[in-house]
């Protein structure tokens, strides 16, 4: 069974449109390795007025397609050139990557 994945980021609104454009054109070597890491039906929704970033996805394991991305060198370059865009990345040991500071939500309904 598939586990279903909501989290919250949020883009500095100032970068919003220059996040957007990058997004136009994610490396190719970023879509195979969310592929090949279990990432399925991802997608990124935002609220222009003030950059809540939305993501969904579904995964066998989430936290083992986490850890599995982590792993692979394109996410480590992706994250680094994502980091600048964002808001809230501050964590107890430094900062945070993006893909580190996205808050998961509870689902608590779904409809078939």
């Amino acid at each position: 069974m598939s586990e279903r994945v909501c989290f919250l980021m949020q883009v500095r609104a100032d970068r919003l449109e220059e996040y957007l454009t990058v997004h136009e054109t994610v490396w190719a070597e970023m879509l195979q390795a969310l592929s090949e890491t279990g990432w399925r039906n991802y997608s990124l929704f935002v609220r222009k007025p003030d950059g809540l970033v939305v993501g969904y996805l579904e995964t066998d394991d989430y936290a083992a397609a986490q850890r599995r991305m982590a792993e692979t060198d394109v996410n480590t370059r992706w994250q680094a050139t994502m980091a600048p865009y964002f808001e809230g990345l501050d964590g107890p040991d430094g900062q945070l990557r993006p893909d580190e500071g996205s808050l998961r939500l509870e689902e608590y309904f779904h409809l078939d």
